[in-house]
């Protein structure tokens, strides 16, 4: 079975189909792959760690832990990014100081606070406990009055929750846009507007930029009872955080 397992572990690579199937087989053989996948990891490339992180997150087997702490010293940021989610989603035991030290290590990098590897940082760090959200009272109003399952706040009030946002400093990274409709959630396309922060500004500044551009995107929002915005914002010390 070892040999098996093994060569599952090599097809992982292979992104045109292999790969799939593999990955298939290899959840389906449960926690006995598992230790044969964390031996394997560091002579696959970066698809397969990928896929390995997803065969890991299916198994839901702690032992992985380890090998996804040290993901998160990968060269390759999508890596360290799905590393930072999976020990998250996984709950695994002493990941917090070593996520810790990953997103330190993205503002070190001058990685922007609104990419994908640092907010999978964040989100992982706020699911384990060790970072709490500045959520303003009217901003946390507002969602409760929503429904438990609906996917951010409704967006006729997306104008409102911009403005007590950066009211109470807190710097919108971007915004999406999700429609319920017969139980089902979609993703809507928003206005479209392509901005970027200079992160290298004070803080200030940048929670009145992030304020303007997305005052922009709420004037020109599809709004409806069925659609809801979901702002991904960060407070002053996402970018300065304490050592």
């Amino acid at each position: 079975m070892t040999n098996h397992i093994e060569r599952l572990i090599q097809q992982l690579d292979d992104s045109t189909g292999p790969s799939y199937d593999a990955r298939a087989e290899l959840i389906d053989i449960g926690s006995d792959a598992i230790p044969v996948i964390v031996d394997g990891l560091p002579s696959l490339g970066g698809f397969g760690q990928l896929t390995a992180i997803e065969v890991f997150e299916e198994v839901a087997d702690p032992r992985c832990g380890p090998a996804l702490i040290a993901l998160l010293g990968s060269d390759n940021p999508t890596i360290r990014g799905w590393a930072a989610m999976a020990l998250a989603s996984l709950k695994i035991d002493g990941a917090v100081e070593p996520l810790r030290r990953a997103y330190r290590a993205c503002l070190e990098r001058a990685t922007p606070p609104d990419w994908s590897e640092p907010g999978g940082i964040r989100w992982a760090l706020t699911e384990l406990g060790a970072r709490t959200p500045a959520v303003p009272p009217f901003t946390a109003r507002l969602r409760a009055t929503t429904a438990d399952d609906a996917p951010g706040w409704p967006s006729a009030h997306f104008a409102e929750i911009v403005n007590d946002l950066a009211d109470h400093a807190q710097v919108i990274c971007y915004s999406q846009f999700w429609r319920v409709d017969a139980g089902g959630t979609y993703g809507v396309s928003g206005p479209g507007l392509d901005w970027e922060l200079d992160w290298a500004a004070p803080w200030e500044h940048l929670v009145e930029e992030s304020r303007t551009w997305s005052l922009l995107e709420a004037s020109e929002a599809a709004v409806g009872d069925n659609i809801f915005v979901a702002p991904t914002w960060i407070d002053r010390t996402d970018l300065y955080p304490e050592r």
